[in-house]
């Protein structure tokens, strides 16, 4: 995992360059000398192939950058290092988002200074159990072993805010694990865990990957029954929706959770470079959608339609003029 060096160091190293050379850069690579890293999420997840999809587009078609994506433990480990200059660009989930931007949940009296360039497609939550398991409800997984996602994802929080709403106690009423997708796919073939959450676009390759690989060994449990109780506590920013069952090839559609999903930068990004990364994404969403067809779940109209996270000027100026 490359890191980056904190933006006040980088932005003071470049100042004695340009002092050095007796005037400012103002050309393409003033920011950040050209390098865009791209914060994702699991090697077996969505956010991993349209962030590998997006930075060949930005390295194609962005004169003077170069990007390029890294895998992550996604959400909450992306917004941090966005905001600590890590990264130039973050895919998140909007209520990790939202709590970020308001000092909330995991950034609990720190609101951090990102915003938002597109709402995108929307992640599934997937609650997957062996058959064999006697885990027929969402209360049966109570005592039982799970995996609720890499530490400090956003599938972790939607676990814990899922678990929650259904009266178990995330951290008390069952064994806990945070295991990356990767490896959770691996435990549950293995027999070591009997359930995992997993928020994610459709397909999610490491989840098809399991299901696939044993039909009828696994099975994914309905969802709506938490919608209510889910919304009372944390607003609208989940909804409701039928995950087909052509996707993963299982007996029937299984009603389930959603959330959006929203492509953050930081604040200090300067408005034309904000502007410029906006206009590759719709510019050639058509070569994104070869890359995952979930690139094809938005449209200009929805992706400005991020509140309560703030869109960054530059993106905002491209939804209104294009």
């Amino acid at each position: 995992m490359t890191r980056r060096p904190p933006r006040l160091v980088a932005a003071l190293l470049l100042a004695a360059l340009l002092t050095g050379c007796g005037g400012a850069d103002t050309g393409p690579r003033a920011w950040h000398d050209g390098r865009i890293f791209l914060a994702t999420g699991n090697t077996t997840g969505v956010y991993y192939q349209l962030g590998g999809g997006y930075a060949d587009l930005i390295s194609r078609h962005l004169p003077g950058y170069e990007a390029r994506a890294e895998p992550t433990g996604a959400s909450v480990e992306n917004i941090t290092r966005l905001a600590g200059g890590d990264m130039e660009i973050a895919f998140s989930l909007a209520d990790t988002a939202a709590d970020a931007v308001s000092g909330r949940g995991a950034f609990d009296g720190q609101p951090q200074p990102v915003r938002a360039l597109a709402r995108v497609y929307s992640n599934y939550t997937h609650v997957i159990v062996r058959a064999g398991g006697k885990i027929d409800s969402f209360a049966d997984l109570r005592g039982k072993r799970i995996s609720t996602g890499s530490p400090r994802s956003g599938t972790d929080i939607i676990a814990g805010r899922l678990l929650t709403a259904g009266g178990i106690d995330p951290d008390k009423d069952i064994q806990r694990l945070n295991l990356s997708l990767p490896e959770t796919v691996q435990r549950m073939r293995a027999g070591s865990l009997d359930g995992m959450f997993f928020s994610g676009g459709l397909p999610t390759p490491g989840v098809k990957d399991l299901l696939s690989s044993a039909p009828g060994a696994f099975r994914l449990l309905p969802l709506t029954e938490l919608a209510e109780p889910l919304a009372a506590r944390y607003g609208p920013v989940y909804t409701t929706a039928t995950l087909p069952k052509e996707v993963y090839g299982t007996p029937a559609p299984t009603p389930t959770i959603t959330v959006a999903n929203v492509i953050l930068v930081a604040a200090d990004m300067p408005d034309q470079l904000a502007y410029d990364l906006t206009r590759v994404l719709f510019t050639w969403q058509g070569e994104l959608i070869r890359v995952h067809p979930e690139a094809a779940n938005f449209t200009r109209e929805s992706a400005a339609a991020t509140e309560p996270i703030p869109l960054h000027p530059g993106a905002a100026r491209y939804y209104r003029n294009g």
